[in-house]
């Protein structure tokens, strides 16, 4: 049984967005970027990946694993403390110890200050950070790479949550139209009137403990109104087409015709401006972050490396590192929103039922 029949001229769309190289091969590596980025906990982490000590395998990345069960004690002689898997690996690598440890590619958690150094953080890259570290001793790269996860999740949930609400608020307004689409467009310019911003400062010194979700739930009650506009546009123009006509000849019911027939045929402004928006959600939490509206510390975020670079200038690092980040990110979505845009030219394929 097909559950789900791609249409031939989505079909071909998705053929010629293939064609286009840079989208595609963008596409490709935004995406493995992305996935990649999912499993964070096991390329940076202060915690192992697998331990094998007297024989048996231990996976500690989501446990909590004392000195004792080591043999292990700290500096004060305590070991009820979270095991030392650094100090672990060099000491079960000694001749005549069995057992191996395997740390992830960056040992060290975006949490965790770093106190090995002599000099007061942040402290340049070298050999044991890649790329430094920041003002409070935590290293740079695993904060990239955990900020890179949230901003992506952040943007994309973003994206999803608004065009739902846009989709349905804009297609309802074209479809019907009279005084429900009056009443909703004077409602969506009042709504969008106050300057979000402003509107972020005044929440965030009433709601001091902000948080993902907080952030989320904030910038969506805006991100739905820009697609609006889109939708009721197209539902205006492809209402009155013929094939719609020939639909409600038929007796097709008032949501059959808007979500079975008009709104397939209105995805061109949804698929094309989706790109775009997920850049508009990175720059505005990687933005909220550096004004210091954004996620509470000590949350990883790109835009809060950037302001310890500000208020650091002789650190370049701090500065260099997110910004390139943040560039080569943008650029790659760009360069699939584009392509996108390319492939799903309305002038290019028409799809009539």
């Amino acid at each position: 049984m097909t559950f789900f029949k791609m249409n031939p001229v989505t079909q071909k769309r998705i053929m010629r967005f293939r064609r286009i190289k840079s989208g595609w091969y963008a596409f490709l590596i935004l995406t493995a970027s992305v996935l990649i980025s999912l499993g964070c906990e096991y390329l940076a982490n202060h915690r192992a990946v697998v331990v094998c000590y007297e024989g048996n395998f231990i996976f500690p990345t989501w446990t909590y694993h004392s000195m004792a069960e080591f043999g292990q004690t700290d500096e004060w002689g305590f070991d009820d403390v979270e095991a030392d898997y650094a100090a672990l690996q060099a000491q079960l690598g000694k001749p005549g110890v069995e057992g191996w440890v395997l740390m992830p590619v960056i040992p060290f958690d975006p949490y965790r200050p770093d106190f090995s150094y002599e000099e007061p953080p942040p402290n340049a890259p070298d050999g044991r950070h890649w790329l430094g570290t920041d003002s409070q001793g935590r290293d740079v790269a695993a904060r990239l790479l955990y900020g890179f996860r949230i901003s992506m999740v952040f943007a994309l949930t973003l994206t999803l949550v608004g065009y739902m609400v846009g989709v349905v608020v804009g297609s309802l307004q074209g479809f019907m139209g009279g005084w429900l689409d009056i009443g909703a467009q004077r409602f969506i310019e009042i709504w969008a009137a106050p300057p979000f911003l402003v509107v972020m400062i005044v929440l965030s010194s009433v709601v001091p403990q902000r948080g993902f979700v907080f952030l989320l739930v904030i910038m969506a009650l805006w991100s739905w109104i820009g697609i609006t506009f889109y939708m009721r546009t197209e539902m205006y123009r492809e209402k009155t087409r013929e094939y719609c006509l020939a639909a409600r000849s038929y007796g097709a019911s008032k949501w059959r015709l808007m979500f079975k027939h008009l709104l397939p045929n209105c995805i061109t402004p949804l698929v094309t401006f989706a790109p775009f928006a997920v850049v508009g959600g990175v720059l505005s939490l990687t933005s909220l972050d550096f004004l210091g509206f954004g996620l509470p510390p000590p949350a990883p975020s790109w835009g809060e490396l950037i302001e310890q670079g500000r208020q650091n200038m002789d650190k370049p690092w701090l500065v260099y590192s997110p910004f390139v980040a943040l560039v080569l990110t943008l650029a790659l979505v760009n360069l699939i929103g584009q392509s996108v845009r390319e492939a799903f030219d309305p002038k290019q394929f028409s799809r009539y039922r």
